[in-house]
This record gives C-alpha cells, structure tokens and sequence, in this order.
C-alpha cells in the first residue's frame, strides 16, 4: 500500500474518517468523521479561531447562512461565471474535468477508453427548493463558498461596531460542489469545510497585506505541524484568475497524489461590495472617519480548507518504526492538535483496586482535556493503539500505585516512562500542553 492508502486504512480502523452512507454501497466523495476525527476538526478550527479571531482586536467573527437569497448568487457573478469545463464519455457517459485530463494526458475515457465530447461549461453549484413548489421562482442554491455571506453583512458589522481599516470578518462553515471528478480520500469532496476571512483594506495597501497574508497562512500551517518543506506557492495564471480576483496565490502541499492546493490567497479587489451595493441598491461603501470619504474597501481573502488541513496533517503526523523492539506505526501529532491527550489504563482489567483507582484518575483529567479509557488488551496492545491514535502521553495505574500513589507516564513519542505522582499529573499534562505551543 503507498502512503495514502496507509492513511485511509488506519482512519476507518482507528475512528478518523468513515465512508458516507458505507451500508448502503456508499455515496461517492462523501465522508463521515468518527470519534477521533470529530476531535481533530474541532482542534484545528479552534486553535484557527484561536489564532485569526480571538488573538486580535481587528477580526470579526460570524456564521453565515448556508441557504441565501439567489440574487447574491446572481450578483456575485456565480450563476453565470461559476463554471468549470467537463467532457463526457459518448459511450459509458460518465464526465470529467477537462483540466484534470489535461493533467495526466488523458485523451480517451479513464473508465472505459470510449471517445469524449467537445468541451462544455458547468456550474457546480447545488440547487434546491423553499416551499412546496419545485419551480424556477422557489429555486435557492447550497452555498459554493462562505466569502457572499461576510459581504452581505459588511455593512451589519460596520454599523455594530463601527471598525476602523484596515479590519476582517472571519467565519468557519460548510460549503458545497458538484464536483464533477472528486477523489484522493478527504482532498476534493462534495461538502467541506472553509475557515475564511475577509479583510478589508484601502485599495493603495492591497500588496502589502497581500504578503503580510501569506506569510500569516504559512505560520499557521507550521504551527499545527505541517512541514513547511512541503509547502510551495503558486501564483495562478491570468487564464486561471477567479472573475473577481486581480491575483491569487495558493499555497501547495506534496500530497502523495502530486502537489495541490492547500490554501488559497486571493486578491479580491472591491469587486463583491461594489456588485452587492449596485445589484441591491444598500449603500456598502466605507466612510473614512476623518475625511468622510465614501468608498469600496479592497479585500484580501485568505481561505483555509479544514478536510485538506486534516489530512496534510495525517500524512506529515504518520510514522512508522521498524526495529523489532520499536516496530510500530504512530500519528505524531503536536500535543495540541491530537484527538486525545492522554490515555488511562488499569494494568489488569480484572482488578477491582486497579480499576477503581484508574477510574479515578480519568475522572480527575477528564474536565480538563480529552481523555481515553483503555482496558482491552495487554499493554503492549494498548500502547500501540493509543500510537496510532496519536495519543502524546499513556498513564498506567499498576500494583505500585496502590502502595505509594504513583503511576507510571509514558511518552508517545520517546516511549520513556516515568512514575510520577498521581496528585502531580494534571499540572504535569497541563505544562506539556502549554510548552508545547512553543
């Protein structure tokens, strides 16, 4: 198996990430998040908000509707620009992309080797309906992206609190495509996750928060371990621009697939304020407190997928040791991101006392970080497990803990162990969390 499948077998095994709708067949390029990756997400989104939103007074934050009005869509440019080019098989009529065909060279069907179509355009937008008419006047659209829904609250933000510029709105939430060709596990599917920010500037400041931006977004990629040797940028070319952007900068992985988008850097110029304040007749442009000037701020957009963060994740966290007396797999996680930080263990699961004193110990650590339970299996078993986990510290509660309050604390990454006191253990885990931010 490569790497990839690797990471796909110890996700479904371990609780990460199942297949969507898996007893009934499956449904193509979606995914379920199980116990560890639940835990997974909700840690890079919170140290994401940690790091964009709560650290600074210039950034906003909001939740955005997943269902808007269809004319922001209209306005936005999305109905009619939001398009990616497609071929289809005249024979098994299955469709693809066309540039990812004109990736690999593929000039035939990839499924059956049948003849394909002339290029056409689709829009990967998902459609739906409001009240019980199914008609073009009821038609509503899963949003492709959470940036419309910031704009259409800039001015609701302005008049709250009343921001000085250059300031953001920032939001995390889900976002939809009919990908045409999805695939490579959690990389391209139909739902995902964005953290978004829109940051709002004067039009003569676009360049330097341009680099400011980018460097901001590499930082926080190395701060969640993402090997920053992985990590190219690519600047896009004017045939490739977004309608409304005058220059956008993805940030790039070496996934195992090839090296793809992790993040996206957009400039995005005034051109959503400026179309929602024309197409809506809502006066969106910014008043300078000191000279009263009215204007459209710029925007610098810094975009973040959180499936594409997690699995860059997975891939830079799986080790594999093979001496005989090392031999195992393990996720090395940073402490911070791990699903779970410390695990407990009773030594013998048939031990009353044992049992007793590690259900103590668990409930003691329990309100403070997560914390597994393990009692199946020797040890040795349940070390390798909590490994694969990527579990930084295991506490084991033996005969000696009933004797002198001591249990013994093993390392995830080292596999040393040391006893340490059971009254010593939550400002121990508490003081290898915090210097692990450093």
């Amino acid at each position: 198996m490569n790497t990839l499948e690797k990471i796909v077998s110890l996700c479904k095994r371990r609780g990460f990430v199942y297949p969507g709708s898996e007893i009934y067949g499956g449904l193509a390029n979606s995914w379920d998040y199980g116990p560890y990756g639940t835990e997974l997400k909700k840690n890079i989104k919170a140290l994401w908000w940690q790091h964009f939103v709560q650290s600074r007074a210039d950034i906003y934050g909001l939740d955005g509707s997943i269902l808007l009005s269809p004319k922001v869509w209209k306005a936005s440019g999305h109905i009619k620009r939001f398009l990616d080019p497609l071929k289809e098989c005249l024979s098994c009529h299955k469709r693809f992309r066309t540039d990812f065909l004109d990736e690999k060279g593929i000039k035939k069907c990839p499924e059956c080797g049948g003849k394909l179509s002339k290029e056409k355009m689709f829009n990967p937008m998902f459609k739906t309906f409001i009240g019980s008419q199914e008609n073009k006047a009821s038609t509503v659209y899963l949003r492709p992206e959470t940036a419309q829904a910031i704009f259409i609250n800039f001015k609701n933000i302005i008049d709250s609190f009343h921001p000085p510029l250059p300031f953001g709105i920032a939001q995390i939430g889900k976002s939809f495509r009919n990908e045409i060709t999805a695939g490579n596990f959690i990389f391209r599917t139909l739902e995902f996750e964005q953290m978004e920010i829109e940051y709002f500037i004067e039009e003569k400041e676009w360049q330097k928060q341009f680099d400011y931006w980018q460097r901001e977004m590499i930082e926080f990629a190395k701060s969640l371990g993402i090997s920053e040797k992985k990590l190219t940028l690519r600047e896009h070319s004017l045939k490739e621009l977004s309608h409304y952007s005058k220059k956008t900068v993805d940030i790039e992985y070496m996934f195992p697939f090839g090296t793809k988008e992790l993040y996206g850097l957009a400039y995005r110029t005034d051109y959503d304020l400026k179309n929602h304040s024309q197409k809506s007749g809502v006066d969106l442009r910014y008043q300078n407190p000191k000279t009263k000037e009215n204007f459209y701020p710029h925007v610098i957009e810094p975009s973040f997928g959180l499936e594409r963060t997690l699995l860059a994740l997975l891939l830079d966290a799986y080790h594999k040791e093979t001496a005989k007396e090392k031999k195992r797999v393990f996720l090395k996680f940073p402490p911070l991101v791990a699903p779970i930080k410390v695990a407990v263990f009773p030594l013998l699961a048939n031990k009353i006392e044992l049992i007793k004193e590690a259900k103590r110990i668990f409930a003691d650590l329990s309100p403070h970080f997560p914390i597994a339970w393990d009692d199946n299996g020797n040890i040795g078993k349940r070390y390798r497990r909590q490994d694969e986990i990527g579990t930084p510290w295991c506490v084991t509660v033996d005969f000696d803990t009933l004797k002198d309050n001591t249990v013994t604390v093993r390392d995830r990454d080292t596999m040393k162990q040391e006893r340490v006191k059971i009254n010593n253990l939550l400002n121990l885990f508490k003081e290898k969390l915090e210097n692990s931010k450093d």
